[in-house]
């Protein structure tokens, strides 16, 4: 199989998942009894909110791959840039919200299908340049994760597919060396290893001198190694699970031979 074939086939199984999810999110989202009601995942925002800044999220990417649009020079100042993308809304109303969520979608999926052969890069969040085709797992990421806060908001089931998370991956991973908080990093040098199960999925993420890369060549020795539920490791990376440690969460487990680092991995980045 060539790149090019490899390419196109990761592309569609990223677009299938990101238009199936992005159709569940709005139907979820939209349909909601009181979309004032606030979300407890993401304080200071409502229902309503929370469906607003992911409707948005499909037209800036898609603006973005465009080499136009806007984003926040620093990822910590992602958090000031979403609330002032939810103050200046074109719309309150849910149901044109969901409309053009959906429809966006479609036209960023079809934009990135339109780069066909080598992959096109663009500006993102931290003032990082990604591939557009990979962006999709972080738009699927929006999708999936805003909905389970959603759901769990309103009392609904929202179940996530465990193959949906290595494409969320492939796009986090991209962005993952500019979340890197520097003075919580600052110094740190190690090697963790994530198996997730049911998969054969893994990754390795090496700190050296507070410097992150995923996936290196040659990652040297490994000082922790997360086994976990591909659904849990999600949540976790996102922040879905509290503030317990990857070793104690239910369906994470950390071994190796510097095993105490496991509660400082996820301190080591900005949160959004």
């Amino acid at each position: 199989m060539s790149d090019i074939d490899d390419f196109r086939i990761m592309s569609a199984k990223r677009a299938t998942a990101v238009l199936t999810m992005a159709e569940r999110f709005a139907q979820l989202a939209s349909k909601a009894a009181d979309p004032d009601r606030p979300v407890a995942a993401t304080p200071g925002w409502s229902i309503l909110d929370t469906l607003g800044h992911v409707a948005m999220e499909p037209s800036r990417y898609h603006a973005l791959a465009l080499g136009a649009g806007t984003w926040p020079a620093r990822s910590s100042e992602l958090p000031d840039y979403n609330a002032e993308q939810i103050r200046n809304l074109p719309t309150r109303d849910a149901q044109q919200l969901a409309a053009m969520l959906t429809t966006d979608t479609r036209r960023f999926v079809e934009l990135v299908d339109s780069f066909r052969g080598a992959p096109r890069l663009m500006n993102f969040d931290g003032n990082q340049r990604i591939r557009a085709d990979r962006s999709l797992g972080t738009l699927l990421g929006e999708f999936v994760v805003h909905g389970y806060d959603i759901a769990g908001t309103v009392g609904e089931d929202w179940p996530i597919d465990p193959a949906h998370v290595p494409l969320i991956l492939q796009g986090t991973h991209q962005v993952m060396p500019g979340w890197v908080d520097p003075v919580a990093a600052a110094g740190h040098s190690a090697v963790y290893r994530l198996e997730l199960r049911g998969l054969d999925v893994s990754h390795t993420y090496r700190f050296h001198n507070g410097a992150l890369t995923v996936d290196p060549d040659d990652p040297g020795p490994v000082d922790v190694r997360f086994d976990a539920d591909p659904v849990s490791w999600l949540l976790l990376s996102y922040g879905r699970l509290g503030p317990d440690v990857p070793a104690l969460v239910d369906g994470v487990a950390a071994s190796g031979p510097r095993p105490w680092l496991a509660d400082q991995f996820s301190s080591l980045f900005h949160s959004a």
